[in-house]
């Protein structure tokens, strides 16, 4: 009889839909009965895919966007209580409509850990290992911090000081939502907002501890390895024209860049002697750009990655990964704090800069550190090493022993 694996997404950015979607289409349909649940999504993602499809409510990405950046007051958290409870309300009624063996979640982490163990059914966590990173640490000193416009004016030097000593309170206080609905279904608290995100009965790690070096593992944890994706969609008419007689530079801000650096690296990268690949994501670019630089829509990432010397990106995890699997170094002006968590570690092992935050940045800093990876060949070799690592991953293999072991043992954590 096939299991039947229920993937549910917080569909706010690429990233989460891509990575999951990525897994269940290595499921092998003759064990497996796969759902996918999220948000409407671009459908050219689904393509070719046979599992069923669930709708699902989140939270509009600008709603999100709007207070992880402090356009609205940061204390007008949009996963409000009564958010949750329909979160909640709405998993369990999948649950009792497919009986999974297995849920995995991506970004959920607001209302799986509600909804699974209250269900009776085991939840596997895919999530970056930058945050578990962080606890083990045991510090928050250096901690990235996104873009909050009310903190823009704070002297560095008092916000380095603080942070450490407000974080712990900052994250028990974010996960009181959660153990309030925790406690009405009968469970245990969680210690903060970080164990939260981390919670699962499998924590599955879309990385390589080359890059994220932890130094103790637990028994529930798995490093799947990067998960890559790429559209299969044509590529533009000039591609062969592309690096043929300067180098190659690909460029995109990712789904959940900062709008603000856009016109930034176009700027930046037009005024250099390279052929430029800009992928919108969707923002919107300069109504007029440099003859150099050819914007697109969308492009599979990782043949536009293996035929640049240079990747700009926002730092997270899916370009960056993208570019060195494909042995390319990056040039990074991250936005959100996982952004800078993941450029960090890219920086760390020399396979790329990380530049200020992306409404900070400035075109001459963004060309100056293209140029200086340009023309360091350490950061090519750096890269490369990377992505020798990653060679050694196969996700798909690493996820289906997890299946097979979750499917098995049953029964679901608290």
């Amino acid at each position: 009889m096939k299991k039947k694996i229920l993937f549910i997404v917080e569909a706010l950015t690429w990233s989460q839909v891509v990575r999951c979607l990525a897994l269940a289409r290595g499921l092998d349909p003759r064990k497996y009965e796969v759902h996918f649940a999220s948000a409407s999504f671009d459908e050219r993602m689904f393509g070719g895919t046979s599992f069923k499809r669930w709708p699902i409510y989140s939270v509009p990405y600008e709603t999100a966007y709007e207070w992880v950046t402090g356009t609205v007051d940061v204390q007008t958290v949009p996963y409000t209580k009564a958010i949750l409870e329909k979160y909640i309300a709405e998993e369990l009624a999948l649950y009792e409509a497919i009986h999974p063996d297995l849920v995995v979640q991506d970004m959920r982490f607001f209302s799986t850990p509600v909804s699974a163990p209250a269900f009776g059914v085991p939840c596997a966590n895919l999530i970056n290992s930058f945050y578990t990173y962080w606890i083990r640490r045991g510090s928050y000193r250096g901690f990235p911090l996104p873009e909050i416009r009310q903190l823009q004016w704070v002297n560095p030097t008092i916000l380095e000081y603080f942070i450490p000593l407000a974080m712990p309170i900052g994250l028990r206080y974010l996960a009181r939502t959660l153990n309030k609905l925790r406690r009405e279904h009968g469970l245990p608290k969680i210690r903060d907002l970080f164990h939260q995100m981390t919670w699962g009965d499998y924590v599955l790690f879309p990385d390589d501890p080359f890059l994220v070096p932890l130094k103790e593992r637990a028994p529930n944890e798995t490093f799947l390895g990067p998960i890559l994706w790429s559209p299969q969609i044509p590529l533009p008419e000039y591609w062969d024209e592309l690096g043929r007689d300067r180098p190659m530079v690909y460029a995109t801000p990712g789904s959940s860049g900062g709008p603000s650096a856009v016109p930034t690296v176009i700027e930046a990268l037009g005024n250099m002697d390279v052929d430029v690949v800009f992928s919108t994501a969707g923002y919107t670019v300069p109504k007029h750009l440099p003859p150099n630089v050819h914007v697109v829509d969308i492009i599979p990432g990782d043949l536009a990655a293996r035929k640049a010397t240079v990747v700009v990106c926002n730092g997270g995890a899916g370009t960056a990964y993208q570019a060195l699997a494909e042995g390319t170094p990056t040039v990074s002006t991250p936005f959100t704090a996982d952004q800078v968590m993941a450029a960090r570690f890219v920086r760390d092992v020399g396979a790329g800069v990380l530049l200020p935050n992306s409404s900070k940045v400035t075109a001459a800093e963004i060309r100056t550190a293209v140029e200086r990876v340009m023309r360091d060949e350490s950061f090519t070799q750096a890269a490369q090493r990377v992505a020798a690592s990653f060679a050694h991953f196969d996700p798909h293999a690493r996820f289906g022993a997890v299946i097979d072991k979750a499917t098995a043992n049953g029964g679901a954590a608290t």
